[in-house]
């Protein structure tokens, strides 16, 4: 089965079945129904059996992948013990506050045993989540890594600015061990769900920086998401011409060629083949 296409990934409060029954409507490729921040400590026990509801109405019919953000540490085990009681229609599940690879099998082998093989998207959100990452994204349940700026910078004393340097090391970090261990990368959220313009310059400087989707707290974010993940028709030709005269050049036996005056060499062919990938999980082309 092709991994799935994560360009948005909307979170929506497990204690409000009518925002997680809705929240598919909104286009996002993933919907995570969360557990962890969006729900009260007073709300956990209503907020479990929320989700377990919804998750197993046979008229929940989503059309994107679903995703369970459950609480960090030992509260995992109940979230999962509660949600995975029934038969439920569940994609994947997503750690907070990972620091090692084994905060991921823990939560995988206890989904396990109620009958679920899911994988697992961690999030890397504190210091010692930064220094780990390599062996998080490496563990063999994981299936993205997901950078959380919002908590990083608690955990570190930072102060959160408009230009986000104060985590761009650790973005980067997060990038090149997701890729490293092959998962896919999901950038932070960009909290102001408001200003539609800074959204778009974010995404498209996480796209810049290698992330494969962001994170989304509201709905009007999922299309500026989406749209900054899909390549355009421009990019998309351009990947075109190239692949293809990489194959007429290798059945050639040639090892150079030019495409639209330009000499193309490995780099910018798996730019190429990244862009068609990009494309086709969009379906943007087939």
């Amino acid at each position: 089965m092709s991994a799935p296409t994560r360009r948005s990934v909307l979170f929506s409060p497990g204690d409000r079945p009518e925002l997680m029954r809705k929240a598919p409507r909104s286009d996002a490729d993933t919907v995570v129904f969360d557990l962890e921040d969006a729900v009260a400590p007073g709300r956990k026990d209503a907020a479990r059996e929320a989700v377990r509801d919804v998750l197993s109405d046979p008229e929940f019919d989503p059309g994107a992948e679903v995703c369970l953000r459950v609480n960090p540490g030992e509260f995992a085990a109940t979230d999962l013990d509660v949600v995975l009681g029934t038969d439920v229609r569940l994609d994947a599940l997503m750690v907070p506050k990972a620091a090692a690879a084994e905060d991921v099998t823990a939560v995988a082998e206890r989904a396990r045993e109620r009958g679920f093989d899911l994988p697992v998207l961690p999030i890397v959100e504190s210091a010692a989540g930064v220094l780990a990452a390599p062996a998080i994204a490496a563990a063999d349940d994981a299936d993205a890594l997901v950078f959380g700026a919002e908590d990083l910078a608690a955990d570190l004393g930072a102060t959160r600015t408009e230009e986000g340097l104060e985590v761009l090391h650790a973005r980067e970090h997060v990038v090149v061990a997701a890729s490293a261990a092959g998962v896919d990368a999901l950038d932070t959220v960009y909290t102001d769900f408001e200003d539609e313009a800074g959204l778009a310059e974010e995404t498209e400087f996480a796209l810049t920086l290698g992330f494969d989707g962001k994170l989304a707290i509201h709905p009007a974010q999922v299309p500026v998401i989406n749209d900054a993940f899909t390549p355009d028709a421009e990019r998309i030709e351009w990947a075109e011409r190239v692949l293809a005269a990489r194959d007429e050049a290798a059945a050639e036996g040639r090892g150079v060629f030019e495409v639209d005056g330009q000499m193309i060499d490995a780099p910018l062919i798996a730019q190429a083949e990244r862009i068609v990938d990009r494309a086709r999980a969009a379906d943007e082309i087939r």
